[in-house]
């Protein structure tokens, strides 16, 4: 349970791999998360950055908060430059003129995972490149307006999936990309959360070990986009977890272990009424979400318990 928990001492080293002094947004979860990541990751990685919020608040020339190899990329070709990086390193390590253990890490938003750029993804899973992929999920694309992704939760309103009298927001449930990164039969996929911090790193740590792809899906609370007040990122996050919304787990070679559970889910409305983007949900939609998060909640719970799945 130590893992789980937010103030207890431990010894994390100080050295910044992601600086301070970028343009993110006060709050911002997905930029909190990132300087988290780069922490567990240390000094000797390549990381592939795929257009989005971190990519522009992160390298406006001629400044750069990256202190660690680091390439900026298409939405859709992230994981592809990924890959290709990681080839590039097999092969001078099979002609001897390369011999650090160098990890290279893919980052994308949801948007540049779920939509755009999974293809690659898909691929490089799929060709079992040694890597780790990240999602930084806020639910939707926040750099370019708060447009709906398939990261976009039922309900929720965005300047494309906009609440009013004839629309409840988006009408599509979230892609469960987890699940999918799962269905390629890949040795670690697992789910974080900036708002347990040990947790997430320790999660890191573990998939640098990893040999083969490694997929990791972070909830990254935006408050700009969610419209929730900056200073309720870290209960915003933690709150997705209490209620079931977003689970914490790991899956290792098919292996289903839920890190945190809960012998009562809270319910959804205390996740809801945080956040302007779900203020004008109804009651009858509200009890749907509710239903739907209770169903799929004891689905990973059955498969963490049997580990038969």
């Amino acid at each position: 349970m130590e893992s789980l928990a937010i103030y207890v001492p431990r010894l994390v080293t100080t050295k910044e791999y992601f600086a301070p002094g970028h343009r993110a947004c006060m709050g911002c979860g997905e930029a909190l998360a990132v300087r988290l990541v780069c922490k567990a990751l240390g000094r000797n990685i390549i990381i592939a950055n795929a257009t989005g919020c971190m990519e522009i608040v992160s390298s406006p020339l001629p400044s750069t908060s990256w202190e660690v190899p680091w390439i900026h990329t298409l939405f859709e070709n992230t994981a592809a430059v990924a890959s290709g990086i990681e080839a590039g390193i097999k092969v001078l390590r099979r002609k001897g003129k390369y011999t650090k253990r160098t990890k290279v890490v893919a980052m994308a938003g949801d948007g540049g995972t779920a939509d755009i750029g999974f293809q690659a993804l898909s691929g490089v899973l799929e060709r079992g490149h040694d890597l780790i992929y990240i999602c930084f999920d806020n639910e939707a694309y926040m750099n370019t307006g708060i447009q709906r992704s398939s990261s976009t939760p039922l309900g929720a309103s965005t300047t494309t999936s906009p609440a009013g009298k004839v629309s409840i927001g988006q009408t599509t449930w979230k892609k469960n990309m987890p699940a999918i990164a799962v269905a390629h039969d890949i040795p670690y996929v697992a789910t974080a959360c900036h708002s347990y911090p040990f947790d997430l790193m320790n999660k890191i740590s573990k998939a640098i070990e990893i040999k083969g792809p490694s997929y990791i899906h972070i909830l990254s609370v935006c408050p700009t986009g969610w419209r929730l007040p900056s200073d309720l990122t870290i209960k915003a996050g933690r709150l997705a977890i209490e209620t079931g919304i977003f689970p914490l787990y790991e899956v290792e070679k098919d292996r289903y272990t839920l890190n945190l559970d809960f012998p009562q889910l809270r319910p959804i409305e205390d996740y809801f009424k945080l956040q302007g983007r779900f203020r004008h949900l109804s009651k009858e939609i509200t009890s749907q979400i509710q239903e739907r998060v209770a169903a799929e909640y004891a689905k990973l719970k059955k498969k963490a318990t049997s580990n038969n799945y």
